[in-house]
């Protein structure tokens, strides 16, 4: 089995919620290349820099968590000109985190000063420190690091 790796993607709060009251994840605009790189039982993490999308409210905060659940990355047809690749996620219970007071301790930000850096593309791979670390906070039940896959269903 394939080694777990653990994804950030961005997406504004309002499309985050979309998304887990539909078990599905999209990224980059609904590209189909991010969501190739995940494998099944890997991890994502949402992070929502903005509320709604196209608007100026701040967010800045992880607003969702939950694992890859199968090989599947589809399109799904969400209006005549838009047709965005998605694939399934069993998404966890948890609360929504602010990023500022993570921001010294997460190792995909190696400028505190420029911290929003590493999130401009969309999508990213994290390692397991900073994925533990954010899910620890996330996570309503007691967090326990992830050293083995959960059974999806």
């Amino acid at each position: 089995m394939a080694e777990t790796k653990y994804w950030i993607i961005v997406a504004s709060k309002d499309h985050v919620q979309n998304g887990i009251a539909e078990g599905i994840a999209q990224a980059c605009h609904g590209k189909s290349s991010p969501l190739r790189r995940m494998r099944p039982y890997d991890y994502i993490i949402y992070y929502s820099g903005k509320l709604i999308m196209g608007q100026d409210d701040k967010c800045q905060e992880f607003t969702a968590i939950g694992q890859v659940k199968d090989e599947e990355v589809y399109q799904y047809q969400m209006s005549p000109e838009f047709c965005p690749f998605r694939r399934n996620i069993h998404f966890f219970e948890s609360k929504a985190v602010s990023i500022l007071p993570l921001i010294n301790d997460l190792q995909f930000i190696q400028n505190k000063k420029s911290w929003g850096y590493p999130l401009r593309f969309g999508f990213l791979e994290i390692n397991k420190h900073d994925f533990d670390l954010i899910a620890s906070q996330m996570l309503e039940n007691e967090y326990v690091p992830t050293s083995a896959s959960v059974t999806l269903t």
